[in-house]
Formats: C-alpha cells, structure tokens, sequence
C-alpha cells in the first residue's frame, strides 16, 4: 500500500519528507488543489497534497476535492490520511481525535465521481466512512509517539466557510456530532468510490459556538494550530516509520 496525506488547515507542507519531488497532475476532474509532494519518511515513500493550495487560496466549498482524490490515485496512493482543523462539541480545545464516522451537512460541492460521465454510477457502501485498519495504523502511531489522541467521534461536515451558529451546534450535538469541521466530506466519499483507504485527524482548534466564552477568534484557532500541528505531524512520521507493519 502506498501512503498520502492531504493536508488541511495549519499543515501546508511536510518538511520532513526527504528526496522531496514534485508532480503536476492534471486530472479528469481538472487540476488538483496543489503540486504533490512526495518523498521519503520515515524508510517509506509518502505523498503530501495541500488541500487548500498554496496560501491556503481556496475555501472549503471551492476544494477540487474529486481532483485531489483523483491526483493520488493516479500515483499509485491506496491509502489517505485527511488532517484536519475543528471544533471541539464535546472534546476540550487541544484534543486530537481519529473519528470513527461522519455526518455530511454540505451542500452543493462535486461530490461524486458518478457525475453522468460513467455508464454505471456507482453506489458504494458507507457504513463505515473510515478504514478501520487505518484507523487503527493511526492509533497505534500516537501510540508509538506517545500523543494522546481519542479514540471515536463523529465528524459533522458543514459548508463553511463561516463558522456556525450556537443553534446549528446544538443541532449537530443532537445528531450525535462530537466534532464540527468544513472539509470532512466530500473527501471520505470520493475516496471509497475510487476504492482507496480513508482516514481523518483532527485537532480541536476551538470550542464549537456556543461552547464557550465569548465569539471565536482566529488568534485563538492560529495559536492552537501553531502547537498542535506539530503533534499531528509527530503521529504521521510515526505513521509511516511502521508502514509496512500496517499493511501487513
């Protein structure tokens, strides 16, 4: 199995990849978010795709995610880790958590691959959004790295990219949300349509509205990215250092 990682909020990059090169693809789907990276960490080869480009250019309802997708499948990638930034519903600021499922309250995003183009659409199970051998990779990684992570929760996709109301947080927490973020979906999905292990990171940046003290600020969300990024890059580096013993 081949490895990639595609990048969200406060992960543009992974330095830490060695014998770095660069690939433009171009897709059916058109050109994906960025270039992606590849190159060697932890003794295996790994990609890394922006998500949101270079100087975090597009928003999350403008994400080429079918491109994004697409562009790793067509460098042989059979398994995605997402990171991703959100707020806490029910984990505290600062948590990383490996979710378990999703909610997909987006709206208007190519979303699917079966867009007329193919004879057949496809109707791809999604009971279980995320690879729970990868989930299970990633957990034993913060294992390894000694990152406490939590183990489940359930990500609420929203359109973004403004923030949400306390009244729409109350309404993904009474759906079972535990997380809120912008880019969980369509992600997931174009991953299983093209078959490819999927999985999510998330860091809690902020408490969700309405979960805290006063209006959310992007000082407070910067402030975490800053220090928790780098703890997500700790579980990835640990991630692909075992991968062999993953894919087993």
């Amino acid at each position: 199995m081949s490895l990639a990682v595609i990048g969200g909020s406060g992960l543009y990059d992974l330095a830490e990849l060695s014998a770095r090169r660069e690939r433009r693809v171009m897709t059916a789907w058109g050109e994906p978010s960025a270039a992606v990276v590849s190159g060697r960490l932890g003794g295996h080869e790994v990609m890394f795709l922006a998500r949101h480009g270079a100087g975090h250019r597009f928003p999350p309802h403008k994400v080429n995610y079918r491109a994004n997708v697409a562009a790793l499948q067509a460098l042989g990638a059979t398994a995605i880790v997402g990171t991703a930034a959100v707020g806490g519903i029910g984990p505290a600021t600062g948590a990383i958590v490996v979710p378990h499922d999703l909610i997909d309250y987006t709206w208007g995003r190519e979303h699917t691959y079966s867009d007329g183009s193919q004879a057949t659409p496809q109707h791809v199970d999604f009971t279980a959004p995320y690879a729970p051998a990868l989930r299970a990779a990633l957990l034993a990684a913060a294992a390894h790295a000694q990152i406490a992570v939590i183990d489940g929760g359930v990500y609420g996709a929203t359109q973004g990219p403004r923030l949400e109301s306390a009244a729409e947080v109350d309404r993904l927490e009474r759906d079972g949300c535990t997380l809120v973020g912008m880019t969980g979906m369509p992600e997931a999905g174009l991953a299983r349509e093209l078959g490819i292990d999927y999985a999510n990171i998330s860091l809690v940046v902020n408490a969700a509205a309405g979960r805290a003290d006063g209006p959310i600020t992007m000082a407070e969300i910067e402030r975490e990215l800053a220090g928790g990024m780098n703890r997500i890059r700790a579980i990835i580096a640990a991630l692909a250092a075992g991968w062999n013993a993953c894919t087993r």
